[in-house]
């Protein structure tokens, strides 16, 4: 079957099973390997990603679901490295990451729930950030959450 969609501002066109979660065709076919699978069952949030601005978990979406639609990884959240989006730079400026694995599900669902939220309460980032990290930086995440809150606003 063949899948038409935008992924990260670019048109593309993949060939594949409808069935065959997006995690495997974002990774496997297009090689964007910023989206991580953690559990397989939508649990975790390490394959999260925007489609058509909303965090999707892409361990459990289809791919044929994602005909037509605009689909953004990791890779395509900033334009460039000059010019970070407020989450990746709120991450550096917070030194968020311990291992990693997870962070980029993490900013992708920040970033979904900043442009929902401008500016989010604790409970905000406890209703809606619910993705899970084994290192437990936690605390750091919601200090990053906060600061990306403030540069985005700025910059509005």
């Amino acid at each position: 079957m063949k899948i038409n969609f935008t992924i990260n501002g670019k048109p593309q066109t993949v060939e594949t099973d409808g069935s065959t979660p997006l995690l495997w065709v974002v990774r496997d076919i297009l090689d964007l390997k910023g989206t991580k699978y953690g559990c397989g069952k939508a649990a975790c949030g390490a394959c999260t990603l925007h489609i058509d601005g909303e965090a999707v978990r892409s361990c459990s979406f289809q791919v044929e679901f994602a005909e037509g639609k605009a689909v953004t990884t990791i890779e395509g959240l900033s334009d460039s490295e000059e010019n970070l989006h407020p989450v990746q730079q709120a991450w550096i400026e917070e030194v968020v990451p311990q291992c990693g694995y997870c962070q980029p599900g993490f900013m992708m669902a920040t970033a979904a729930l900043l442009n929902k939220v401008p500016k989010p309460t604790d409970e905000d980032i406890d209703n809606n950030i619910i993705n899970v990290c084994r290192c437990a930086t936690y605390y750091r995440m919601r200090k990053a959450i906060h600061r990306a809150a403030e540069i985005q606003n700025t910059k509005s």
